[in-house]
């Protein structure tokens, strides 16, 4: 399980595991959460009260500090998984639905006439359509795209980045995303 950790002012930083929150809380570094109680850590008793130190860590963590992460400079690393996930699984040219062991990383313009390796030219895409393309463009084989490719916002590039996303932080993340995004679909 992962603690979703914000900065002040509400953007995400990064996916940290539960001992990580736990270090924040017992630095009084979070200064605000929202979401389910996840866990609850029990530590010494104080010598001079007898009380127990108890850390109780939330699923959305804000911190203070300065973002690390500035939304407009924002580059999401490009990853067969993301990629799937952005595509929801559906190859780019036939249009069905595919298990991620089924689908490749497809170069639109591909490297054979000098295509890059970046979120605007690469789309999902099932074997047999990626070996039919080959190394041609969609208009050169005749295989239109079915959707166009685009860069994902730092709020869905935090959704793609996490496969077990609780429900409460799913929906604050969702809540950001944009309104055009693929993933709303």
């Amino acid at each position: 399980m992962k603690v979703l950790k914000l900065s002040a002012q509400g953007l995400p930083q990064s996916w940290i595991s539960l001992e990580q929150a736990v270090l924040h809380y017992a630095a009084d570094e979070v200064r605000w959460e929202v979401g389910q109680q996840v866990a609850v850590f029990r530590g010494g008793h104080n010598a001079l009260t007898g009380h127990q130190s108890v850390i109780t860590v939330n699923s959305i963590i804000g911190t203070r500090g300065m973002p690390g992460i500035s939304p407009f400079d924002l580059r999401p690393s490009l990853t067969n998984a993301k990629l799937f996930a952005r595509d929801r699984n559906v190859c780019a040219y036939c249009g069905d639905h595919f298990h991620e062991a089924d689908l490749t990383r497809e170069h639109i313009i591909p490297f054979a006439q000098r295509g890059q390796n970046h979120w605007m030219n690469v789309v999902t895409a099932c074997r047999s359509c990626n070996h039919r393309k080959s190394s041609r463009t969609p208009e050169q084989a005749n295989m239109p795209l079915l959707y166009a490719p685009y860069v994902p916002s730092l709020w869905e590039d935090f959704i793609l980045r996490n496969r077990r996303i609780l429900s409460d932080q799913m929906a604050f993340l969702m809540a950001h995303v944009p309104k055009t995004s693929r993933l709303l679909v």
